[in-house]
């Protein structure tokens, strides 16, 4: 199966939509920030790992908190993904912090700013 082909989108469509309802809904750690959310998935083409980007809303103390849960709670988690989602092998789960949110936020604020001074 290659990278990019239909399964292998469907099939990171399908597991991103339970790793966020299994985050959302089952975990109870109190490390988990309640605004935790699963902003991409990739699973590799042989079903083996499998890359989960989460964005965190939140100051840095809970963002690591929150990885430091999820990590915590990998094993639960891929019991859960098993269970839920019919597949051949039940991939290792690694998350991963995704910054794209935060960073998006800044770049628009220094946009405006620069707008801002060349306005005066």
């Amino acid at each position: 199966m290659r990278k990019n082909s239909i399964k292998n989108t469907r099939i990171n469509g399908e597991v991103m939509r339970e790793l966020s309802n299994i985050i959302r809904g089952e975990i109870k750690d109190p490390r988990i920030h309640p605004m935790t959310s699963v902003v991409a998935v990739e699973v590799a083409p042989d079903l083996k790992t499998c890359k989960a980007y989460v964005s965190v809303l939140g100051d840095e103390k809970a963002q690591e908190d929150t990885l430091t849960g999820l990590k915590s709670a990998e094993g639960y988690i891929r019991t859960k993904l098993a269970k839920n989602v019919n597949l051949r092998n039940t991939p290792e789960i690694r998350f991963i912090l995704d910054q794209s949110i935060a960073y998006g936020v800044t770049m628009s604020k220094k946009i405006d700013e620069v707008n801002r001074r060349q306005e005066e």
